[in-house]
């Protein structure tokens, strides 16, 4: 039996798609609107994550609001963190207003967690 085919090195593991939109998901959860106690991926502001087959990240994400306190920084800690996940060769993270975002887009677990329910 092939060793290398029952031991994948950890390149092979880290290039995987779907391991790397994990890692992703993951880094994501790390990063706060610091208004509101929860991550920016369970408060939906995370529209799209388009993973290339080079490593090249694309996230299309928005704000609570257009006049968010933190509209100049957060973009760049999404690339920082996402840039951090093996397999991530570069992130371009594109500020989005449309759709606007809305509570309804939080995730069930972020409406438990700030007693919107």
């Amino acid at each position: 039996m092939d060793q290398e085919a029952t031991h994948p090195t950890a390149t092979a593991i880290s290039t995987d798609p779907s391991d790397v939109e994990n890692g992703i998901v993951e880094a994501l959860k790390t990063v706060f609107d610091p208004e509101i106690p929860v991550d920016i991926y369970e408060l939906g502001l995370i529209y799209d994550v388009d993973v290339q087959g080079d490593g090249a990240v694309k996230i299309k994400m928005t704000l609570t609001s257009p006049g968010c306190p933190v509209a100049g920084s957060l973009p760049g800690e999404v690339k920082s963190k996402v840039e951090g996940v093996p397999g991530v060769a570069s992130a371009d993270v594109e500020l989005v207003w449309d759709p606007a975002w809305n509570p309804s887009m939080m995730s069930e677990a972020a409406r438990l967690q700030l007693g919107m329910f």
